[in-house]
């Protein structure tokens, strides 16, 4: 099979492309790397800036590049929005590449028109990036988003594409969710993919007994994704206990920084409002820590998953965040067989050539 991967999040087609051509599976991805994550990719669909020197560049290569992306059997995008283009720019890019290929999945892998219009529902899920309850969140990430998405040009292209591609995978219980009601015979599950290959356990820090805490703070999505009520009860607890934990903070880091910062943790504090692990979370739970966040029962259900609870699961308040992770401090021994979970959690359902190969079932019409 001939597969484009088009697009990036989190590493997330990369890693799926080395899972498919260990199957024998020819594989491009092409991308802009995940923006300043800038992981390799095939062909470079980097865009500098909004510049006009960097947007004549960008479109320069583009050109280029739009006629290797042509005879694919199947082409997945990452997203609705897969290049730095306004939405009236992509819609012929999407015609292009149906017209010239086989089947076109779409990914639904983040924000997009049916995550908004579903956090916003309030009934769907308990709490979301958008909802509390029956409170919406309503602050300027969201604002934005709901401005483009979920009525804007953005989620035009979004509801075209869903209702034109061959089929919709979902990554995430979250988006899985947003889909479903909607598109029930398009959409697949299909856990993300992570490389165990290249991944090493944790390294226990040797100078301190004291509990390693690591929270990754990105400036621009702090509040968004809820790290200000995480970081605030962490430091709470380091008042609290001194003696007993020591924080980590990784604040817009380069990705090779971060991972070696995260090595020698000991718990990952990640995405607040989430029901399920993303790709941050399952690195760390590859790598042994354990991670206080999502991990809802919806999304071990999806999973099918009957055993395993590795996941410490918070609601989104400072008061149930500082709850976990005093009770986690309190009970040591609970890192330890959290932390054995984790790895077998991420072996059981994100093993890169085992969700390699459930993707070639869903691009081939079989049952996933």
């Amino acid at each position: 099979m001939k597969v484009l991967l088009l697009g990036e999040y989190s590493n997330v087609h990369r890693t799926l492309a080395e899972g498919l051509r260990l199957l024998g599976h020819s594989v491009t991805v092409a991308s802009d790397g995940d923006s300043w994550k800038n992981y390799p990719r095939d062909i470079d669909l980097c865009r500098r800036s909004v510049g006009k020197a960097d947007t004549l560049d960008f479109l320069v290569r583009l050109a280029k590049a739009l006629p290797r992306m042509r005879g694919y059997d199947v082409v997945q995008l990452i997203n609705p929005v897969f290049l730095e283009l306004r939405p009236e720019k992509l819609l012929p890019i999407y015609r292009y590449l149906r017209r010239y290929n086989g089947k076109i999945f779409l990914g639904a892998f983040g924000m997009d028109h049916y995550w908004v219009k579903t956090g916003l529902d309030r009934c769907t899920f308990r709490y979301s990036d958008f909802n509390i309850g029956q409170e919406i969140r309503m602050n300027a990430d969201n604002k934005k988003f709901i401005a483009e998405w979920l009525n804007g040009p953005k989620g035009r292209l979004n509801t075209y594409i869903a209702d034109n591609c061959d089929g919709i995978v979902s990554g995430l219980y979250e988006y899985d969710a947003s889909y479903r009601p909607w598109y029930p015979e398009k959409t697949h599950f299909i856990p993300f993919p992570v490389n165990l290959d290249k991944i090493s356990p944790r390294v226990p820090h040797p100078e301190t007994d004291r509990i390693r805490f690591f929270i990754g703070i990105q400036r621009d999505r702090n509040v968004y994704k809820g790290t200000d009520i995480m970081y605030k009860a962490l430091v709470q607890l380091a008042t609290q206990y001194p003696e007993r934990i020591e924080i980590v903070k990784a604040e817009s880091v380069p990705f090779a920084q971060y991972s070696r910062m995260m090595d020698s943790s000991d718990v990952l504090l990640d995405q607040l409002y989430s029901y399920t692990p993303a790709m941050n979370a399952l690195l760390a739970m590859a790598k042994g820590l354990v991670v206080v966040g999502g991990g809802e029962e919806e999304h071990y259900a999806l999973l099918n998953e009957k055993e395993l609870r590795p996941i410490v699961n918070v609601y989104p308040s400072a008061e149930d965040v500082y709850a976990k992770l005093e009770e986690l401090i309190n009970h040591p021994d609970d890192i330890i067989w959290r932390s054995a979970e984790s790895m077998e959690y991420v072996l059981r359902h994100h093993e890169y050539r085992k969700v390699a190969e459930q993707y070639v079932d869903c691009w081939d019409g079989k049952k996933v």
